[in-house]
This record gives C-alpha cells, sequence and structure tokens, in this order.
C-alpha cells in the first residue's frame, strides 16, 4: 500500500526514498529515451537513415544535391543528435547508479545482519551440543 509520501516501499523492508522516488517527467522521458537509443532497431535505424542519405545525394549529385558531398548537413544532424542523445543518457545512468548504489548498500546491511544472525546461531548450537555432550558424560 502506497505511503502518505506518495512513494512505493518494497515489502522487503528497502525504504529509501531515492530508490522508490516519484520520477518527473523529465526522468520517465530520459530513461524513454536511453532504452531507445541504445537498441539495436535505434542503431539499424540510423544506419539506413545514413545510407539513404548518402545515397539519395550521391545520385542527385550529377543534378542538384541537397547535400553534395562530404554531406556536412548529415555531419551536422548526427553531431546535433550526439550532443542532445549524449546528457540524456548520462542522464538516466547516473539515477540508475545512485539506484545500484543504494541497492548495494541496502544488499551488504542485510549480509552483515545475516552474518550476525548466523554467528548467534553457531554459538547456541556450540551451546547446545557442550549441555548435550555434558548430559550424555554423567
Amino acid at each position: 500500500m502506497p505511503k502518505k509520501d506518495g512513494s512505493n516501499h518494497k515489502a522487503n523492508g528497502n525504504n529509501h526514498l531515492p530508490y522508490h522516488q516519484k520520477l518527473t517527467l523529465g526522468q520517465r522521458a530520459a530513461d524513454k529515451i536511453t532504452t531507445y537509443g541504445g537498441s539495436w532497431y535505434f542503431i539499424g535505424l540510423l544506419f539506413a537513415y545514413i545510407a539513404f542519405w548518402a545515397g539519395v545525394n550521391s545520385w542527385l549529385l550529377a543534378y542538384r544535391p541537397l547535400d553534395p558531398y562530404p554531406y556536412i548537413l548529415l555531419n551536422l544532424t548526427l553531431s546535433m543528435l550526439a550532443a542532445i542523445q549524449g546528457p540524456i543518457i548520462l542522464m538516466s545512468q547516473n539515477r540508475l547508479a545512485e539506484r545500484d548504489r543504494l541497492q548495494a548498500k541496502y544488499d551488504y546491511q542485510v549480509n552483515r545482519k545475516a552474518e550476525r544472525e548466523i554467528q548467534e546461531l553457531q554459538k547456541e548450537l556450540k551451546r547446545t551440543q557442550q549441555m548435550m555432550l555434558r548430559n550424555v558424560q554423567k
């Protein structure tokens, strides 16, 4: 059940607010763009676009090409795409890195607690074994 602060906390006790924060529109958009921009589908479409652009402008070279060789307009378009897409991908990766860091910290805390509980159980088991040995020896 959601808490009053609007965050959804998992039942496993991982209640770190930054981990479960509500994402802003920009953060959700950055995640979507990163997912799409880092896919093979996008790479294939970009390759097809570049091949089409170069092919059409090379074929039209004899007539009146829109962007004659060395395709300066295409280069500008790709540079702008990289200039926009790069920071968006970094924003998404930084947020995911923060989530991973919080998850690793939480996992470490859980492991330390489990280790302490195992040590307590081992002490209790050893104490029980000693008591049983004393009773057998009597």
